[in-house]
Formats: C-alpha cells, sequence, structure tokens
C-alpha cells in the first residue's frame, strides 16, 4: 500500500469519527440550560413576540433532529452557521482567533520537543546519575504544575516584578509593522517572540515533561536491547551507538504521545489565552459558553477535534520515516 492509498485510507477513516463528534457535541450543547435568545436581549426590553421572531430567524424553533441535519448539511458546504451574540457568521470569526491559537499551540510545541528529546537523551545516558535524577524532579514538577498556575506565576515575576516581559496582548507576526507602530519587519518578530515567551512557557511545560518521561523510558529500553550490547562488545563508541542504534528506535513511543497529546495542548490553550489575554479560539470558545452562543461552540469545539484528528493521521504517517520496519498495510 502507497502513502498516497493510505493516507487517504485514514482521511476517510475520520469520517465517521466526524460525525460522531459533532453528534455529541450538538446534542451536549443543546442540552445546555438557559436560552442563548435571552442572553442576547439581556437589558433589553423582553417580549414574548421578540424571543419568538429570534428564534425563528436563527432556527431555534425548529425540532432537535432538523436542527442537527441543517447544522450537517451546512458543514458540508463550509457554512459553520451564524453566531448569535457577535451576529457575523461564524467562519469570519474563526479566521480571526485561529491564528492566535495554532501560533500558541505550535510554538509550545516546538519547545517542548527541543527541550525534552535532548533531556531524555542525556538521562538515559546517564541513568541513576546526578543529570537522571535532575531531569526526573523537572519532570516531575512539570506533571504536576497546572499551566495557567505558572503563566500567573510568570506574569508576577516577569512582568509585574521585573517588566522584563509583556504580560499579554500578542502581536501578530503576519501584520504589517505599521500596524503596531514598529520600524521594520525584524522589530515586529522581535516582538512577537517577547510577547509570546510565557505562554509558550506557561502551554509547553506539561508537553515537554511528558515527552521527556516517555524519551527517557524508551531510550532506556533500546539502549538494552541486544544489538546495542552487541555494538558495544564490537567497541562501536558510545556517541555513535546513542545516535545511529538507539535514537531512532526510540522514537516510536514519542511520536505517538506528540499526536495524542496535541487535544491537551488544544485543551490548554484555551485557560492560557485567557491568562494572557489573547484572542485565540480558545478564549472564544470560553466567551461564547458564557453567552450561550450554542453555533459558535459547536463549531470551536468541532474544529478543535479535525485539528486533532489530523494530528492523529500525521503520527501514523510519520512512524514509517522512524522505523523503517513500519510499513503501510504491505506484507
Amino acid at each position: 500500500m502507497t502513502l498516497l492509498r493510505y493516507t487517504l485510507k485514514r482521511l476517510l477513516q475520520t469520517i465517521p469519527v466526524l460525525i460522531a463528534i459533532s453528534l455529541i457535541i450538538f446534542v451536549l450543547v443543546n442540552s445546555l440550560p438557559g436560552n442563548p435568545i435571552l442572553a442576547q436581549l439581556q437589558g433589553q426590553e423582553i417580549t414574548q413576540e421578540l424571543i419568538n421572531n429570534l428564534e425563528a430567524r436563527y432556527g431555534l424553533d425548529q425540532p432537535l433532529h432538523e436542527r442537527y441535519l441543517s447544522y450537517v448539511s451546512g458543514l458540508l458546504v463550509g457554512d459553520l452557521g451564524y453566531s448569535i451574540y457577535y451576529e457575523q457568521p461564524v467562519s469570519s470569526l474563526m479566521i480571526e482567533r485561529v491564528g492566535p491559537t495554532l501560533l500558541l499551540v505550535l510554538s509550545a510545541y516546538l519547545l517542548a520537543l527541543t527541550t525534552s528529546i535532548p533531556l531524555g537523551v542525556v538521562a538515559a545516558k546517564f541513568h541513576n546519575d546526578l543529570p537522571d535524577h535532575a531531569s526526573r524532579i523537572l519532570a516531575l514538577i512539570g506533571v504536576s504544575t497546572p499551566g495557567f498556575w505558572i503563566g500567573i506565576m510568570m506574569i508576577i515575576l516577569f512582568s509585574v516584578v521585573l517588566g522584563w516581559l509583556p504580560s499579554g496582548n500578542l502581536v501578530y507576526p503576519w501584520r504589517p509593522p505599521s500596524h503596531y507602530g514598529y520600524g521594520s519587519q525584524l522589530e515586529l518578530y522581535v516582538q512577537t517572540a517577547r510577547h509570546l515567551l510565557l505562554p509558550m512557557i506557561a502551554l509547553g511545560t506539561l508537553q515537554m515533561a511528558v515527552l521527556m518521561r516517555i524519551e527517557r523510558t524508551s531510550m532506556l529500553e533500546s539502549l538494552r536491547e541486544e544489538y546495542v550490547q552487541t555494538a558495544r562488545a564490537y567497541g562501536v563508541p558510545e556517541q555513535t551507538i546513542l545516535r545511529r542504534h538507539a535514537f531512532r528506535p526510540a522514537q516510536l513511543p514519542v511520536i505517538t504521545i506528540v499526536g495524542l497529546n496535541l487535544s491537551t495542548a488544544l485543551g490548554g490553550s484555551v485557560v492560557i489565552e485567557e491568562v494572557f489575554n489573547i484572542n485565540g479560539m480558545g478564549r472564544l470558545l470560553l466567551s461564547s459558553i458564557q453567552v450561550q452562543d450554542y453555533q459558535v461552540v459547536m463549531s470551536v469545539t468541532l474544529v478543535l477535534a479535525v485539528i486533532f484528528l489530523i494530528g492523529v493521521v500525521i503520527t501514523d504517517i510519520a512512524y514509517a520515516y522512524i522505523d523503517p520496519r513500519v510499513t503501510y498495510g504491505e506484507r
């Protein structure tokens, strides 16, 4: 089976998953107590006739199954619906917010990968020595400490006390420098990095800790394999053993965790965006839940699920690049 056929097969397998996710999200969101129309009319003179007219306008007067079919038929043509609270198409809202969320999540993942893999390899190389003990303590702290608490503590230290870094209002690198009053593109990138550093660390700490523990364990298992012991017996240098014989096979569990932890990172971004005042999809989701904007909640949750499923498919495809023994269904 070729890579293209395997990819198409995996993408087709996600279709029933997405249908099930959309049904679960729709039922749960529409089972919430309250009325989104009343939330929109808060502070205005409310009459039953006005409520009925708005419910008919947004299709809330239809039976639940008809509303679901209408929602799914809109998804098939790329229509995510219309926001009751923001009074604009949901797609335009999400286009504005998806960029900051992807920037935050991808940068946090990049930080986690570039720190956890070297630390895990060093911990395995110096097993039960000082670097190993230090890495395990660091991983324990990272796993057990909530990301929002790390973010708040860093804001207090680096923004309030020391004044080194900004505490929020992310600068977007895709906007022109003149939008923020900067004189050059380089200055824009520097300011983006300064604004992104604290939320990136707050979101990436948990991912880093988990990946480092998996990397350490996987490397220890690889170093105990018979072919590694044989290489040592033939006098192969330890650095060569680590780089050529132990490292690549040890990355399969790490890749699995990277794909599965994408949902954790997306979920964590919801809180981190609120802490650092980042107008991403997570903050949009929180505000929409507060005002009971059903259409936005369903669409944002579904898009986050799609991003997660794409990450899982990419993880499956990456297996064969890491380990030649993994094939795409071939005998």
